[in-house]
């Protein structure tokens, strides 16, 4: 699944995705520290990992695996 990064607080490492159907999705920052990223931009496309329960566990670039 894949998102655009809607909000983003770089003190925090929390924010919110919107989704193609516009639907928004806060992200924890597990999720952020889990990608090995070290910051997102307003606008930026991601893609997001859950895990089996439907948590959302990682966030990448669409270019990573």
């Amino acid at each position: 699944m894949q998102g655009t990064v809607a909000t983003y607080d770089p003190r925090t490492r929390t924010g919110t995705l919107l989704l193609d159907d516009g639907t928004s999705v806060a992200f924890p920052s597990a999720a952020f520290d889990a990608s090995g990223l070290r910051l997102l931009r307003l606008g930026q496309r991601v893609r997001l990992e859950h895990d089996s329960a439907g948590e959302l566990v990682r966030i990448t670039l669409p270019t990573f695996t």
